[in-house]
C-alpha cells in the first residue's frame, strides 16, 4: 500500500517543471481520481511558491481535459502572484506531452479555529463501525476501485437503497472517510475526500462511471485528528451532466471543506456526452 504522501510525491525538474508518478491505488476504475491528481497539482504549486507564509492549498478550479492512465506524468507550474495573504498559481498534469487537468489554485494560511459563523450543520450518521466498509470490487458499480484498497470509506446504511434496486431518488450519500496509512487529513488529502464515490447519480438510479468536466474545491481550515464525515449530493441531473455539491466536516464537526463539480453521466437509453 503506498501511503497518501508517497503516492503524491513530486520532483522538481526546473523551470517550474515537476515530475511525478500516478499510483494505480489511487484509482476509480482504471483511471486516477480526480481529488488525488489535484493533490498532486496542489504539491507542486506549494514546492514552486516555497512560501512559508502561504503552505496551505485554499482552493482549486480544475478542468479536467482527458483522464490519464497511471505511470509518469509531469506537473508545470506558473506562479501568477504573490501577495501579503495569499498565493496564485497555475498548474498543469499532462502526460505524453498532452495536457489532462488545467488548474488555479489559491494558496494561503489555514488554522484549526473554528468557524464565526456557518450555514451548514454536520449530517448525523450512525457511527463507523455499523455503516458499510465500501471494497474494491462493489457489487452494483461493474468495475472496481482500487482507491478503497487506500481509502477507508463506510457509506450511511440509510444511504444504501441503490444496492438493492431501489434507489430513494434523493441523489445524497453520507459517509464516514480515513486514511488507510494512518495519515491525519490535511488541506491536500482533503481533496480526496471532496472527490467521493459512489457518485450521487447511484441514488438516483443511474450507476456506472462519471467523469469529472470540472470541479471547485474549497478548504476552509485545518482538520483535526480522526475520520471526516463527508455529504455528497446532486443538485441538479440532465443533459449528461450532474451537478454535485459535496461538503466534509471535521471530528470536531466543524465544517473543513466544500466542493462543487460537473460530471458526466450516461442516462439510460442515451450514449454519455464528449468528454474527458
Amino acid at each position: 500500500m503506498s501511503t497518501f504522501g508517497e503516492a503524491t510525491a513530486v520532483s522538481a525538474r526546473g523551470a517550474g517543471l515537476y515530475a511525478a508518478e500516478l499510483d494505480p491505488l489511487w484509482a476509480v476504475g482504471v483511471r486516477p481520481q480526480g481529488g488525488y491528481m489535484l493533490a498532486i497539482m496542489g504539491r507542486a504549486a506549494l514546492d514552486a511558491a516555497a512560501n512559508d507564509r502561504h503552505p496551505h492549498v485554499t482552493s482549486v478550479g480544475a478542468t479536467f481535459i482527458e483522464p490519464p492512465a497511471p505511470g509518469p506524468a509531469e506537473v508545470t507550474v506558473e506562479l501568477l502572484r504573490s501577495g501579503r495573504t495569499l498565493t496564485q498559481a497555475r498548474a498543469r498534469l499532462s502526460q505524453d506531452g498532452r495536457p489532462m487537468v488545467d488548474a488555479v489554485l489559491t494558496l494561503g494560511l489555514l488554522d484549526d479555529s473554528g468557524p464565526e459563523w456557518s450555514a451548514v450543520e454536520p449530517p448525523t450518521i450512525p457511527p463507523e463501525d455499523e455503516c458499510f466498509l465500501v471494497p474494491t470490487d462493489p457489487p452494483v458499480a461493474g468495475f472496481t476501485i482500487p482507491l478503497m484498497d487506500v481509502l477507508e470509506e463506510r457509506i450511511a446504511p440509510g444511504d444504501l437503497a441503490f444496492m438493492f434496486g431501489a434507489p430513494r431518488r434523493e441523489g445524497v450519500t453520507h459517509s464516514w472517510q480515513r486514511l488507510k496509512d494512518g495519515s491525519d487529513w490535511d488541506p491536500l488529502s482533503l481533496l480526496v475526500a471532496l472527490d467521493p464515490v459512489p457518485p450521487a447519480s447511484y441514488d438516483l438510479g443511474i450507476p456506472g462511471w462519471t467523469p469529472t468536466v470540472q470541479l471547485t474545491a474549497y478548504v476552509h481550515r485545518l482538520p483535526t485528528s480522526g475520520p471526516v464525515r463527508v455529504r455528497l449530493g446532486a443538485t441538479d441531473l440532465g443533459g449528461d451532466r450532474m451537478h454535485e455539491v459535496a461538503q466534509v466536516w471535521d471530528a470536531k464537526d466543524r465544517p473543513v471543506a466544500q466542493a462543487m463539480q460537473l460530471a458526466a453521466v450516461r442516462l439510460p437509453g442515451r450514449s454519455v456526452a464528449a468528454t474527458a
